[in-house]
């Protein structure tokens, strides 16, 4: 049996409601769902595009600590606040996965604070 690996990104959110950034176990990655802070200063830019790059920022931090690599993302679930920010967002998401091209889902729902326009969950698997 694989043993399970738990990386943080030192969030509170993760602090205070009791989950992980990410979960390795054996070839598999699950990474959280991923909100557009930039983690060193705690702040959330006014645009969903640079939301967007933060969130795969983050991802791409808890992948590597957990011996993966973006191209190993085999599935992506985007979460937006507003189906017109869709357009806005579509640079962002070419730049992380024009050649790795992962299955995806993209639903629009509301976030838990108001400054948060997407958020990004993926799954990686090497094998």
């Amino acid at each position: 049996m694989s043993k399970r690996i738990l990386i943080s990104s030192d969030s509170d959110f993760e602090k205070t409601m009791g989950y992980s950034r990410a979960v390795v176990q054996g070839d598999w990655c699950f990474v959280s769902g991923t909100t557009g802070y930039d983690y060193a200063t705690m702040k959330m830019p006014a645009s969903v595009a640079d939301q967007a790059r933060n969130c795969f920022k983050t991802i791409a931090k808890a992948l590597n600590e957990g011996g993966f690599d973006m191209t190993d993302i085999v599935r992506v679930q985007y979460t937006l606040t507003d189906a017109s920010l869709v357009d806005a967002i579509m640079p962002a998401l070419g730049e992380a996965f024009a050649n790795i091209r992962p299955a995806a889902t993209m639903v629009v729902a509301e976030l838990i604070k108001p400054e948060m326009l997407i958020e990004i969950e993926v799954t990686a698997f090497k094998g």
